[in-house]
């Protein structure tokens, strides 16, 4: 990992470390409780990317796609919480990023729960942001840490964001629906 990707990750965990640090205990706890429980998914299982989910999110100066992760890896694991995030500017450089929890423009919350994933399978969070004030920064990519750790994915992101601030929702196991 360059130095960059250190700095933007040690960022990223410290701005979700409140809020995923108790998700992401209670998914290793929840884990290590019975015989066939799933342990948390470890870094580089999850592959993240964005999707539509058959539904545009846009209207009111808002705009939104969904985030997934999927199991790639040869058993099955489980995450729980919010996903850590960070903006990247073009050369992939860090630019300010606010990440609120909860309800969005477009989709409600459905609160921080485990979620056990498959080899194959996929959670989904809802991402939403606005884009009409004079503050807006060019993001080119979008870091997205599925568990709040150190480990991140590095999507395709090239949109202006107000202020650096993004709304997400916590993982669900179906793309979370209309508020």
């Amino acid at each position: 990992m360059t130095i960059r990707g250190l700095r933007t990750a040690a960022t990223v965990t410290a701005a979700v470390a409140l809020t995923v640090g108790a998700g992401a205990g209670m998914a290793s706890a929840a884990g290590a409780v019975g015989s066939g429980a799933a342990a948390a998914c470890g870094p580089g299982t999850l592959k993240v990317t964005t999707t539509d989910a058959g539904s545009g999110q846009a209207g009111m100066n808002h705009e939104g796609t969904y985030l997934k992760v999927t199991n790639a890896g040869h058993s099955t694991c489980a995450i729980s919480g919010y996903p850590g995030l960070a903006l990247e500017g073009a050369g992939h450089t860090a630019l300010k990023t606010t990440a609120h929890h909860g309800d969005t423009y477009f989709a409600k919350d459905p609160g921080a729960h485990r979620i056990t994933l498959k080899p194959g399978k996929s959670a989904f969070a809802d991402l939403v942001w606005t884009h009409a004030g004079p503050s807006s920064a060019q993001a080119k990519y979008l870091q997205v840490s599925p568990t709040g750790g150190n480990s991140h994915g590095v999507v395709a992101f090239d949109n202006a964001v107000d202020g650096g601030e993004l709304s997400v929702t916590a993982w669900a196991a179906t793309p979370p629906g209309a508020s």
